[in-house]
């Protein structure tokens, strides 16, 4: 597994094509086109990973800021529900009232480690960073609690958690909202501030949140939000960016000048179609060698929606700055590509139907059955003695409570185009 985001060195699926014993597969080639938003509904936030099960996920801030939901997809434009990363019992709550906002999602150490930022509105020194962790990258995660809250580290506004792994292999954690950016050493899992490591600064007040960074030839690419977030059509959100040839910085704009005294350079801003575009996710590199990434905004033609996902494209200027064709978000555009070895049984990810279901934990006695969209699927939940206790035909998404159902241990299956996939699952009270 890999994780293609805002490590030092971007890896891409078919880079892994060169790896001893693996059969290499054709060149890719055209996917198509895609339309945007890539995912119409709420969700903000977007932190993207590709799993071990060669899907992408994608994890944002919910509505009720309390679950983080996730979505997966093949491709980065088919986006269908993949589960959520906590339940009511077990949401980070070390903030009192506070929500789970904007995580951050990476793969360390043979683990999926989620940071999330846990906060109220206005709470700027009670709120804070925490760590959970998972398996796999769609099911409920184990949360570890803080990291720090506001206070602790000396921080105002600590929310919006961005990791980045350096080429030497250690791990750091950048986060900041309006109140500064700053960065920190954390431990080799993730999982802590190293002993003794000091925070550092890389760019001042009143500028950005949503931190993400990404190394590409020779240059740390420090890009964020600036303006407000979340008021619909007044949205005034738009990403800009920063670069430095060292990952503390210092990080400067396109006419050299240090971005602690002078501006950032705008990256992506709204159109007449697409309002307050911003806090991008990782970037992902694709097997054509283009790169991409998702982020959210208001579509003026349904602002109730909410701030909906957006992809794009990714371009490199001849003096290296990356950009957005057009500095907005596109209507329409050719697809990304993605294929995979001969080895792991797939030739080309993109030619592939997406047929086998999931099954995730959604709460308690609650789960979630989702499949392709626009095609039905069967599902059963049977006891231990294999006696069938209910059914039923559902087409995207199913929500299933077995509340009714005894105390003991089942098991859910879900068939789809020949795909079936199967749960053990316990009822208590």
């Amino acid at each position: 597994m890999m994780h293609i985001s805002h490590t030092l060195v971007g890896v891409t699926l078919g880079a892994l094509l060169l790896l001893p014993g693996v059969v290499k597969a054709q060149p890719a080639v055209s996917s198509g086109t895609y339309s945007n938003p890539v995912l119409k509904r709420d969700f903000p936030d977007p932190s993207v990973i590709y799993g071990q099960d060669r899907y992408f996920y994608v994890y944002g801030t919910d509505g009720g800021g309390q679950r983080t939901p996730i979505y997966k997809s093949r491709n980065l434009t088919n986006w269908r529900p993949a589960g959520a990363a906590f339940t009511e019992a077990s949401r980070p709550k070390f903030v009192a009232g506070g929500a789970t906002w904007a995580p951050e999602i990476s793969y360390i150490n043979g683990q999926y480690v989620m940071y999330y930022s846990l906060s109220t509105w206005g709470g700027e020194w009670e709120c804070g960073i925490g760590v959970a962790t998972g398996a796999t990258p769609n099911d409920a995660f184990t949360d570890h609690g803080k990291l720090f809250i506001s206070s602790e580290i000396g921080v105002q506004n600590s929310i919006d958690p961005c990791h980045f792994a350096d080429v030497d292999g250690k791990q750091y954690l950048f986060w900041g909202s309006f109140r500064g950016i700053y960065g920190i050493e954390l431990s080799a899992d993730g999982l802590r501030i190293k002993d003794g490591a000091n925070k550092f600064q890389i760019a001042p007040r009143n500028t950005i949140e949503g931190t993400m960074i990404y190394y590409h030839d020779g240059y740390y690419y420090l890009m964020g939000s600036q303006g407000s977030c979340c008021s619909g059509a007044s949205s005034t959100y738009h990403v800009v960016v920063a670069r430095s040839t060292s990952l503390k910085g210092p990080y400067l704009n396109k006419a050299g000048r240090p971005i602690m005294t002078s501006p950032f350079d705008v990256m992506l801003q709204k159109s007449n179609k697409v309002y307050g575009p911003g806090h991008n996710s990782e970037i992902i590199k694709d097997d054509n060698g283009k790169y991409w990434m998702l982020y959210h905004g208001y579509q003026a033609s349904n602002i109730d929606a909410g701030r909906v996902l957006f992809l794009d494209q990714v371009k490199w200027d001849s003096n290296g700055w990356p950009y957005i064709e057009g500095g907005q978000p596109s209507a329409t555009a050719e697809a990304p590509v993605f294929t995979t070895y001969e080895a792991a049984g797939i030739e080309n990810i993109n030619a592939q139907a997406d047929d086998e279901p999931t099954i995730t934990l959604a709460g308690q006695n609650y789960y979630q059955i989702s499949a392709s969209e626009g095609r039905s699927f069967t599902w059963t939940v049977s006891d231990l003695s294999g006696r069938t206790v209910r059914k039923g035909t559902a087409s995207g998404i199913k929500d299933l409570w077995i509340n009714e159902l005894s105390n003991g241990v089942y098991i859910i299956n879900a068939v789809q185009g020949g795909q079936k996939v199967s749960r053990k699952v316990v009822k208590c009270e």
